[in-house]
């Protein structure tokens, strides 16, 4: 499994079902994302058990992702039917709703592959993985398929890298929009220490 961390995020192009229900045939990821901040949410399957949860859970999260420039991919081994079909089908019944992010299909299994996240059964793990606006990776979360992923926590994320960028400081252990950083020094560390670490 690769490390992509650190690295230019693997550029794909795919059918996908837009945000509008709309069937983009020449959907391109690099396109999307273009000076955007971007989050491509793996999941195994459509119409299956925990994936209707998490999808479900980022559309209702869609507009925090989007106040911080955040393009939202979600993306499984199914096709552009199956995930309209599933679009289409009501929660009560384990549909999603019309969410309202793209869903990319990945009939041919080469962005699991490109990411490192396909599974031996040729579905994908539950990956999160977070994209700075200059198309570089800077967060890779992998769940095994049982392990439901905490949307909130993807957020705090975004939240964590965009500080740094504006301040240059880090973000230490349980930071979260509002909390002060760590100034990557020596000092800085023995000074963050001296006030919070009796809260870590």
């Amino acid at each position: 499994m690769p490390n992509l961390v650190g690295h230019p995020a693997p550029d794909f192009s795919c059918s996908a079902v837009m945000p509008d229900g709309t069937i983009n045939e020449a959907f391109r990821f690099a396109d999307a994302i273009e000076s955007k901040y971007a989050l491509l949410f793996f999941y195994p399957l459509d119409f299956t058990f925990v994936c209707p949860s998490e999808l479900i859970a980022l559309d209702r999260r869609i507009e925090q992702f989007q106040a911080r420039n955040v393009e939202v991919v979600g993306i499984s081994v199914d096709s552009v039917f199956t995930h309209n079909a599933w679009r289409n089908t009501p929660t009560s019944e384990g549909g999603i709703g019309p969410v309202r992010y793209t869903l990319a299909a990945d009939l041919t299994h080469t962005i699991a592959r490109s990411y490192g996240v396909e599974t031996a059964d040729g579905v994908a793990l539950r990956a999160a993985i977070i994209i700075d606006k200059t198309g570089v990776v800077r967060s890779a979360t992998i769940n095994d398929l049982p392990l439901g992923r905490n949307i909130d926590e993807l957020i705090r994320l975004i939240d964590a890298l965009q500080f740094h960028e504006e301040h240059g400081d880090v973000c230490p252990a349980n930071w979260r929009k509002g909390d002060q950083g760590m100034t990557a020094s020596a000092e800085g560390v023995s000074a963050y220490l001296a006030e919070h670490a009796g809260s870590l």
